[in-house]
């Protein structure tokens, strides 16, 4: 054997102990999350969208005009859900919509989508700790910086606590959330008058009527609105490497929670408005705990008052939950600083929660939760047209790929959640073109740093590497 060859031998050897001890110490806890807890999981991310937001859209489009923009929002959800179940069953990678479109796309493609979820992940806590922090003033007189900063360390210290642990916690304040609902739903529906749902008078614009009177502008403006209803239930494959069985789990756990909130949202926009007045709840801060005061039922909606809370606070830890497992994935890969990825002994990806984390306390100081909402909807959009495109391409390029799960309709599902999304898109700037333009200045900033830095920095040259490197890693582990 020659010294070339011994030298060879041993560089193949300490590369690939290199790349166990690395993927080694980046594992997260396997098997602590079934259909159901994933399920509930879709549900706490969105939860908080029924409590308040949404309503805004009616005083953008009228009731009718909302109720087209929600409807069109639903399909646009529900088509994207049913892509992203395909594609999570094939490629169960904790990276979810990052991880499909690097398949589909390339190490840019999948740098860019991981940005855009990235951007929507990141910002949605940090104005979501602002809508908590109105709702616990308006409970104890007490918000500001202090609130901000104790939900944050919170949260963020259940889930370094470990994974099953945290989605338990989750299932419980999600429960709390759901009941407040539902007793709003049963409490209102006596009070039902389709009547209510036309007090806004018409107004002059372009196809004004009773039904939409602010014509056809304000559907296009009411789109993001619409958003809320839904926003972020295509995080549940985030948890695809924590699941018991991602083929089967992931799909049945997305389309559980997809029908489930399309089942909630049509409760509150029919049943608020038709009791309270579209008008009144259009412009509600706590549309569900006026309706229920506007109908003589205080002590519920004191009640509901306090379950709200619940309701933000599981959008808030399931948030931080899924911007965790992107950055982890992002990390892992190379294209996010590689400490990011590593993992404690509970298998709780440390620096991913604790970053981000601070991040978005600092983008909470300044107090404007519907600028950063708003930002995160761009990016949001900007995630699904680019997932709904990944689905497309990895049909027509790779048509024997494994697919426990094939989405219904095939890519012209998908194409639909192409379309509705860009258009989606411009709707956010249509309401809000600072929300639109400071996140562009967001995505050159992170296209940036990808150009001159992470792309040479990458773990793996494809998914498919990256993949396999994992999968052998968990092996090499079960087996020591």
């Amino acid at each position: 054997m020659t010294r070339d060859t011994n030298h060879d031998m041993n560089h193949d050897m300490n590369h690939d102990t290199n790349e166990q001890d690395y993927l080694a110490r980046r594992q997260l806890k396997k098997g602590t999350a079934g259909w159901i807890l994933l399920a509930g999981l879709g549900v706490s991310y969105v939860i908080s969208g029924d409590f308040a937001g949404w309503n805004f859209g009616i005083a953008e489009a009228g009731w009718g005009g909302f109720a087209i923009a929600a409807l069109l929002m639903g399909i646009m959800y529900l088509a994207l859900v049913l892509s992203l179940a395909e594609m999570s069953a094939a490629i169960p990678a904790a990276g979810g919509g990052y991880s499909f479109a690097r398949q589909a796309m390339g190490p840019a493609g999948g740098y860019l989508t991981g940005l855009a979820v990235l951007i929507e992940y990141a910002l949605a806590p940090a104005a979501i700790v602002i809508f908590i922090g109105s709702a616990v003033e308006s409970l104890l007189g007490i918000n500001g910086p202090i609130i901000y900063a104790i939900f944050y360390l919170v949260f963020i210290g259940i889930h370094l606590a470990g994974v099953g642990e945290a989605l338990k916690v989750m299932m419980v304040i999600s429960g709390l959330a759901v009941f407040a609902i539902i007793a709003t739903a049963v409490a209102l529906i006596g009070d039902f008058d389709s009547s209510r749902l036309f007090d806004i008078a018409p107004t002059d614009a372009w196809g004004a009527s009773d039904f939409m009177p602010n014509g056809w502008y304000g559907i296009w403006a009411a789109l993001p609105f619409g958003m809320w209803l839904f926003l972020a239930v295509e995080g549940v494959p985030l948890a695809a490497e924590e699941s018991r069985n991602p083929a089967r789990d992931v799909p049945r756990g997305i389309i559980g929670a997809m029908l489930f909130l399309m089942f909630t949202a049509v409760l509150v926009v029919f049943l608020l408005a038709g009791a309270a007045g579209a008008e009144a709840i259009g412009s509600s801060a706590v549309p569900l705990v006026d309706a229920l005061n506007a109908t003589g039922s205080e002590g519920l909606a004191t009640l509901v008052n306090v379950l709200a809370l619940a309701g933000l606070v599981a959008s808030f830890f399931s948030i931080i939950y899924g911007y965790s497992r992107l950055v982890f994935a992002l990390s892992r890969a190379g294209y996010l600083p590689k400490t990011l990825s590593l993992t404690s002994k509970r298998k709780a990806p440390t620096w991913a929660l604790v970053v981000p984390g601070v991040f978005g306390f600092l983008v909470s100081l300044t107090g404007e939760g519907d600028l950063i909402l708003g930002m995160a909807v761009v990016g949001a959009t900007v995630s699904y047209a680019l997932m709904a495109a990944s689905h497309i391409l990895l049909r027509l390029r790779q048509p024997q790929m494994a697919r426990p799960y094939r989405t219904p309709g095939g890519i012209v599902t998908s194409a639909i959640a192409l379309v509705l999304s860009l258009i989606a898109l411009t709707g956010v700037y249509a309401f809000d073109p600072r929300a639109f333009n400071y996140t562009l200045v967001l995505f050159v900033v992170g296209i940036a740093y990808y150009a001159i830095f992470s792309r040479h920095r990458l773990v793996a040259k494809t998914a498919e590497e990256e993949f396999a490197l994992v999968a052998n890693a968990e092996s090499d582990l079960a087996t020591s």
